[in-house]
């Protein structure tokens, strides 16, 4: 798809169906993800595929219950690594710009995911707590969870605000 393409077909899918997601297809998401620019490069995030039903099942509780995390073929959480970035940037890096690395990241997959013909949602909504105890991982700070698969059901656009709304020239 062109890149134009890929921003207007990207919808927030919740119903997914049960076909697996191609590893190739999922590959190359991964490797897009790897290109996403980060603070000084150091790309000061993580990324957990989770594809096993039990660790699905988790995310979902860990996230109040959104079933729809358990119901696609894999989730990817992103985490931010707050001393990866802290080496270069101190306390700035280690409070925001791994966790402005981890959303871009994310992003990067949402729309890699939709060039690939595959539906997303970005879940931000979950006790972090929980989802490190899923992932296994208490260093690192969770701040996204993006379910992939083909989705079943085809929402239609929402709409955005007018960009006099959110676009001021200085």
């Amino acid at each position: 798809m062109e890149f134009q393409e890929v921003v207007e077909q990207r919808r927030s899918i919740r119903i997914y169906s049960d076909v697996p997601v191609d590893p190739v297809a999922l590959d190359r998401i991964l490797h897009v993800i790897s290109r996403a620019p980060s603070a000084g490069n150091l790309q000061a995030y993580r990324v957990f595929v989770v594809s096993s039903a039990p660790k699905r099942r988790a995310l979902a509780v860990a996230a109040g219950d959104q079933e729809f995390l358990a119901q696609a073929p894999l989730d990817l959480v992103f985490f931010a690594d707050p001393g990866r970035s802290a080496v270069k940037y101190g306390d700035r890096g280690a409070s925001l710009y791994c966790v402005q690395d981890a959303t871009i990241a994310a992003t990067f997959a949402v729309l890699a995911a939709t060039n690939e013909g595959l539906s997303t949602v970005w879940v931000g909504a979950f006790d972090e707590s929980a989802v490190q105890v899923v992932c296994g991982e208490k260093r690192l700070r969770p701040v996204a969870i993006v379910p992939i698969g083909h989705g079943a059901e085809n929402p239609l656009y929402t709409p955005r605000r007018n960009l006099s709304e959110i676009v001021r020239e200085v």
